[in-house]
């Protein structure tokens, strides 16, 4: 036990809440301790009788199944990974920009849902991270199922065609791509490489909860193509306290 929880205190502050909300609000739906259906996102219910509860909820709730548990353990697995990557990468000492990101992606997808009438928003939220983590590591060679390699930039976008055929349905994962990539274009992609007005920034409220850990003004000051590659955090139990650059790909579902 002492392992587990050792490795559970070495997950990134912010990614470590997430993770363990994913993990404790589906099994609260599961034991039946408040009915599934008060954790999921209804319209009529949030605009009527201002069930304001629901959004949060619903990104964290997902129902868990003989059918659903093997995708949940995949999507669970997906936020621990990249989500990790991210805060320990490209947002490294800057929770505060992290914390703004995934509260930018997640106003989107709670509008897209309920424009969509979408009832959970957890994939969604976890493509829109892992999508970004993709721009920032897009020249990199990744390992998917079956052996296949390919270049980083495409693998939102593999797992959106390989949910779609084993699943036939591919809505959250092409909502959480579309959210990602116009965080990613507003952020830097637009007045960084194109030299247009910049849309977003950081709230500076943000800052004083989540003060920077390293040095440096707030905010990003270099675009992602110009910045050093993100490095990898140490793996689990692995040895050494070092970090190893990210560039020899990993197969998903196993390091």
């Amino acid at each position: 036990m002492s392992d587990i929880g050792d490795w559970f205190r070495s997950i990134p502050l912010i990614t470590r809440y997430w993770f363990a909300a994913s993990i404790a609000v589906p099994f609260i739906g599961k034991l039946g301790l408040i009915d599934f259906r008060n954790l999921m996102l209804v319209p009529e219910l949030v605009f009527s009788r201002f069930q304001l509860w629901r959004p949060v909820t619903a990104t964290l709730y997902f129902p868990i199944t003989p059918n659903t548990g093997f995708l949940y353990l995949v999507n669970l697995y997906f936020l621990y990974h990249y989500s990790t990557r991210l805060e320990t990468g490209a947002f490294d000492g800057r929770p505060a920009d992290y914390v703004f990101m995934l509260l930018f992606n997640w106003i989107c997808i709670v509008i897209t849902g309920l424009l969509m009438d979408m009832r959970l928003l957890m994939i969604p939220l976890i493509m829109s991270v892992l999508y970004v983590w993709a721009q920032f590591n897009s020249e990199m060679i990744v390992s998917f199922w079956f052996g296949t390699r390919f270049k980083a930039h495409y693998l939102p976008w593999v797992i959106l065609v390989f949910n779609f055929v084993i699943g036939g349905s591919f809505v959250n994962e092409l909502t959480g791509n579309l959210v990602g990539h116009l965080y990613f274009f507003l952020m830097f992609k637009y007045p960084m490489d194109l030299g247009g007005r910049s849309f977003l920034s950081t709230p500076e409220f943000l800052y004083r909860f989540f003060p920077n850990t390293r040095g440096g003004v707030s905010g990003f000051g270099v675009p992602p193509t110009r910045r050093p590659v993100p490095q990898e955090p140490p793996a689990a139990g692995g040895g050494g306290g070092g970090r190893h650059n990210w560039g020899q790909g990993f197969r998903l579902g196993g390091e």
